[in-house]
């Protein structure tokens, strides 16, 4: 399979189990070693899978409604660029640009976020 057919199923398996809240779908999609990073500042947001299971695991349970739905996408090779609207954490709507890298196994080892 091609880099870019892995990148852009990895990067819509990802937001169906968002979608879903299916924390265990959802962490599945990333590497064991997953990074997440501000893409602004730099900053790592969190490391490996059970810190993201932790941390979107919360989120999850704080904002039940909470949705994505990507406007744009656009696949470069091993690199997913999703831009989306995310929903139901508050009253705003979230503008979020989502940097996916994606390995051999389909699965998200890297991932840069910009929001508004």
């Amino acid at each position: 399979m091609r880099a870019e057919d892995r990148a852009r199923r990895a990067a819509q398996r990802q937001l169906d189990a968002y979608n879903a809240h299916d924390i265990d779908a959802f962490v599945a999609c990333y590497h064991p070693d997953v990074e997440a990073f501000d893409l602004k500042t730099g900053e790592q947001q969190l490391c490996g899978r059970a810190q993201m299971h932790a941390t979107y695991g919360e989120m999850f349970e704080r904002a039940p409604e909470v949705h994505a739905s990507v406007t744009s996408r656009s696949v470069v090779g091993n690199m997913a660029f999703d831009q989306e609207l995310v929903t139901g954490r508050g009253t705003d709507v979230l503008r979020v640009m989502a940097i996916y890298e994606v390995d051999e196994d389909e699965l998200i080892t890297r991932v840069w976020f910009v929001r508004e």
